[in-house]
């Protein structure tokens, strides 16, 4: 008999059953392939495992002591990249769509077939390292998505993310409002990573760049034969986004007769694909987002006032850079740092002139403009630093500047006022502060000195040892 090709790496399996003859075929089987193995014979000892973490288990589903459906529920929370194998016998196969539905890999009906177990587990084995490897993937994008590293030192925006950092932890949904370009799929991505719903998936749709049809289709989904060119099932965004966050952006587009289905959904939390009769459930957080005034939307009849306030749980607003020019300065400087160790490039600073010509730019694309504009720089410079012929932006008349320009400070005044807020933020614990601020502590100790913040050094370095 040709067996099923193995695993190149090593990886481990827990065998749980409880007749004995069975129980070593399985293992035998298991070590062929080249696992290492464990085996029990009950739901109890099993359970007394999971700490082990092992990459599969073979489950028989009639266990003595703990059975198991309760094997795998506790596996669910204890260990949830085991993969797990339901072993039943055709009696039992009720129990075997259960261990399904509770995210079981597959199953085997006994008396099974010896090359079916391996290739069996030969996917599993493949399957539970990409498990691995997106749980890993999850934990970076938590820590990339975080507001400790969010950048802006403007009041409102420091508002916006204080409500979405509270925001986060609850299930409601979000309307995020600003111009294009305001960084409102960024906010959206830092409130799903850092919400309780971070293991799960975050599925983005443009609802303006999709026809109406299309977008019906995207959204729930659609059945073989659903209209012309239906070839196949197709799975929707909201099924794909379960137990995650399905992100709305430009709400404001979709159709009056998507917006009625889209409201059952959030109210009744169950759709239906397109020509489908199955009922699935949405287990779903939405954040949406637009750059239209939603409300003048109602009063002109395009969007539906029970949609508003379903959506309107929570309202954050970004402004346009135009209106938080003290942040400009710290965008300019932050891109300029990525783009010059992405690119490896040798430009560290920005000219005076060079900045006083990104400070009037009024900035209709707002940071996407202005990132594209610092990374091409960073691209064309030939020295160290980025000049004002780089920047391929005119200086604006000092009379059509000056609005803009209206209360405007120094970068000294508005590092320190950036300083001062970060250290407030973070109970003036230094190691915290000087992570968030991207310098290390002894830079920002001169820093407080510098700018006379307190509450002072020793009470500071006091705070670091108990945190």
């Amino acid at each position: 008999m040709e067996r099923a090709k193995g695993v190149d790496k090593k990886k481990s399996i827990l065998v749980v059953e409880d007749e004995p003859g069975m129980r070593n075929i399985l293992s035998d089987l298991a070590e062929g392939l080249g696992c290492e193995v464990a085996a029990v014979e009950d739901g109890e000892q099993a359970v007394a495992r999971s700490s082990d973490k092992f990459d599969v288990m073979l489950l028989d589903l009639s266990l003595p002591k703990l059975g198991g459906i309760e094997v795998l529920r506790h596996y669910r929370v204890a260990s949830p990249d085991t993969r797990v194998i339901v072993l039943t016998a055709y009696a039992s196969m009720q129990t075997a769509v259960e261990a399904m539905r509770l995210g079981a890999y597959d199953y085997i009906t006994k008396p099974f077939d010896v090359t079916r177990v391996e290739e069996t587990i030969v996917g599993a084995l493949q399957g539970a390292g990409l498990l691995a490897e997106n749980r890993y993937l999850r934990e970076e994008l938590k820590r990339r998505y975080n507001f400790e590293n969010i950048i802006g030192a403007n009041v409102e925006v420091q508002k916006a993310y204080l409500t979405a950092a509270r925001v986060a932890k609850t299930d409601a949904s979000v309307l995020i409002l600003g111009e294009t370009g305001t960084g409102k799929e960024y906010l959206a991505k830092t409130i799903h990573y850092q919400s309780p719903r971070y293991e799960g998936p975050f599925v983005a749709v443009h609802c303006g760049a999709l026809p109406e049809t299309l977008l019906e289709s995207e959204l729930f989904g659609h059945e073989k034969g659903a209209f012309t060119n239906a070839y196949t099932r197709h799975i929707g965004r909201f099924e794909r986004a379960c137990r995650g966050t399905l992100f709305l952006d430009e709400v404001g587009d979709i159709s009056l007769s998507t917006q009625v289905k889209l409201l059952r959904v959030l109210q009744e939390r169950e759709f239906e694909r397109l020509g489908g009769t199955e009922t699935i459930r949405a287990d779903v957080r939405v954040i949406a987002a637009t750059h239209q005034d939603l409300r003048q939307a109602i009063k002109e009849g395009r969007f539906r006032e029970d949609l508003f306030y379903r959506l309107n749980v929570v309202t954050i607003w970004l402004p346009p850079l135009r209106e938080r020019p003290e942040d400009i300065p710290l965008f300019a400087n932050h891109f300029l740092q990525r783009f010059s160790e992405s690119y490896g490039s040798k430009v560290t600073k920005i000219s005076p002139e060079a900045m006083e010509i990104l400070l009037s730019h009024h900035w209709p694309g707002n940071l996407r403009e202005l990132q594209n504009c610092i990374e091409r720089a960073v691209i064309l410079a030939d020295g160290d630093t980025i000049t004002p012929d780089l920047l391929h932006l005119e200086k604006a008349p000092a009379s059509a500047s000056e609005p803009a320009r209206r209360g405007l400070k120094s970068l000294r005044e508005v590092e320190k006022e950036h300083i001062k807020f970060v250290l407030e933020e973070t109970g003036f614990n230094q190691s915290k502060a000087a992570r968030i601020l991207g310098i290390d502590r002894k830079t920002l100790r001169s820093k407080i000195r510098e700018y006379g913040l307190g509450p002072g050094i020793a009470g500071d370095e006091a705070s670091d040892s108990e945190n």
